[in-house]
């Protein structure tokens, strides 16, 4: 799903789509639930371009698309395919170009900041003040300066996944409650050698969030604060687990490119921490036979004393490009992701809407493949979601602060202490000053 990243290929990816008998764009009522599509004068269809990554592993975008059109048969969707590590990169780069690409799938709300800032997305508030966005989670992550450009169709949080076969052979109950002390133990002790392969106690994915963000959440962290003590003590445990081993060095799983689905679905680790996202990817993994682990999910670990379950996490919404060749069409499908008909669709699939309601999670629940038990509802149901990254217009700038200085912590080349005083000295002088 590689997209056209330059202002010369943008332009040559347009020719060709219009070769292709892209229609000039119709005049569309724009609906809650998208009824119908109503042609321009002189008739016609719209084939409607939609940035999205990695296609064949993410069954929530032909679900949507699917349900779409066959809701708007004058519609056809044509998925613009991006890696998912280019995908920042490359939307950035065609949105910079000129590139009239339709919609824009905003994967996580920095690059959100990043470009409603610039200006590249169409303002779309009316379809966020409508009434059936009232259940909308994670809409207010949108809202800048009383404005939207973007609606949300997915909500996902963090939770643990857990390999059962792990825990039952080491004789440990389901992960019901642990603090992040007895989560770093307990991942030292479901380390071992099994067939000749190692089998970690836990992995931790080398983004960022994975340390930075549920300290945030945790403590009550402001990460555009530009004073990030708050980190010092998920450091503590994650350089921890990498030292002794329970957990894969953060310098091989960058060599490597480590997958956390792979890490999961061959059996190299016992836990993992990771958004509700991947419960569609496991799902179909399963039901594809592509692994045998047995699966099931677990609250976040917690800071002592804590009371609840608090865990982070982002919504993922669609934007209407402000340079979209088909505006009218772009906004209806966004609305029609957002709405009732689209969470149905992608709850179907295993995936998180963002429109709420016990209608909508008993059907979750109810996919074949899902854990039943009381421990995988109740990870399901956590006290507090705290946004991954709050937005502002500081946002993309603090972000690629705070991952520079992370990386060097953990490959070793600063302290903990040493890193996030870089963070503090650099996001001051850097950007809030």
């Amino acid at each position: 799903m590689i997209a056209s990243n330059t202002p010369g290929r943008a332009g040559v990816r347009r020719h060709l789509m219009k070769t292709l008998g892209v229609a000039a764009a119709l005049s569309l009522a724009v609906t809650a639930c998208g009824g119908s599509a109503e042609p321009a004068s002189g008739g016609g269809n719209v084939t409607l371009t939609v940035t999205v990554w990695n296609l064949a592993k993410t069954p929530e975008f032909k679900a949507l698309f699917d349900a779409f059109q066959q809701a708007n048969p004058t519609i056809k969707i044509q998925p613009v395919d991006i890696l998912a590590d280019d995908y920042a990169e490359k939307v950035t780069t065609m949105l910079a170009g000129g590139d009239d690409t339709d919609v824009i799938t905003m994967k996580n709300v920095t690059d959100y900041s990043r470009y409603s800032s610039r200006g590249q997305l169409l303002e779309i508030t009316d379809l966020a003040k409508s009434a059936d966005t009232a259940k909308l989670a994670g809409l207010d992550a949108f809202k800048v300066s009383d404005k939207y450009f973007a609606l949300p169709y997915r909500q996902d949080f963090w939770l643990l996944y857990y390999n059962k076969t792990y825990f039952d052979k080491a004789g440990v109950k389901a992960p019901a409650a642990l603090t992040w002390d007895e989560y770093a133990k307990l991942a030292q002790q479901l380390t071992k050698t099994e067939g000749g392969k190692k089998v970690y106690g836990t992995y931790q994915h080398t983004w960022r969030s994975v340390v930075q963000a549920i300290a945030a959440a945790q403590t009550g962290g402001d990460q555009l604060s530009g004073d990030y003590s708050f980190f010092a003590d998920q450091y503590a445990t994650t350089l921890g687990l990498q030292k002794s081993g329970a957990a894969l060095d953060f310098g091989t799983a960058m060599a490597q490119k480590s997958d956390y689905r792979t890490m999961f679905e061959t059996g190299a680790t016992a836990m993992m921490p990771m958004g509700t996202w991947y419960i569609s990817g496991i799902l179909e993994a399963k039901a594809n036979g592509k692994t045998d682990v047995d699966w099931a999910l677990a609250p976040m670990p917690q800071r002592p004393g804590g009371t609840g379950v608090t865990t982070f996490g982002s919504p993922t919404a669609f934007a209407v490009n402000k340079k979209a060749e088909h505006a009218d069409a772009a906004k209806k499908f966004v609305q029609f992701a957002a709405g009732k008909a689209g969470a149905e669709a992608i709850t179907k699939v295993g995936v998180v809407p963002a429109l709420q309601s016990p209608e909508i999670t008993d059907t979750y629940f109810s996919i074949k493949g899902m854990p039943t038990d009381e421990v995988s509802k109740k990870a399901f149901a956590p006290d507090k979601v705290v946004l991954e990254m709050p937005v502002s217009e500081h946002t993309s700038d603090i972000d690629t602060i705070l991952k520079e200085e992370h990386e060097l912590i953990m490959v070793g080349d600063k302290s903990a202490a040493d890193g996030i005083r870089s963070m503090n000295e650099r996001v001051k002088s850097e950007v809030l000053n």
